[in-house]
């Protein structure tokens, strides 16, 4: 009897959290500052991320080499080499975020940056 409760008080009220990605945004940045600055609920602000985060990587493509370091070090074969071009590409959707490829690069040509929101609504 006591699950019956609690599921239909949860049938009944609005879901506490915000919907991802965000479907509303504020007309302007002002009024959605101006609705900041008044304590009244607005779209969340950004998280601060601490140094050393392992958020999205980035690839210089510019600084690679094409010594295929990193696609012999990456676990779930995120990091693909292009024969033709000596360049590689890096598949978001494959990354389990580990950092071995950005650790082996000797040139930096991979790097982490602090983009942790990667929610989307295609693979692309």
């Amino acid at each position: 009897m006591g699950i019956g409760r609690e599921l239909l008080k949860q049938l009944l009220r609005r879901p506490a959290t915000n919907p991802f990605p965000v479907k509303r945004l504020p007309g302007s940045v002002a009024s959605f500052r101006a609705a900041v600055t008044a304590g009244r609920k607005a779209v969340a602000q950004p998280v601060a991320v601490p140094d050393g985060f392992r958020g999205r990587v980035q690839y210089h493509r510019d600084k690679c080499i094409g010594c295929r370091m990193c696609t012999k070090v990456c676990p779930a074969e995120a990091v693909v080499f292009i024969e033709k071009e000596r360049k590689i590409r890096y598949h978001l959707s494959r990354c389990a975020f580990c950092g071995e490829c950005v650790d082996i690069c000797p040139v930096k040509a991979l790097e982490f940056t602090k983009d942790f929101l990667l929610a989307d609504y295609s693979k692309g």
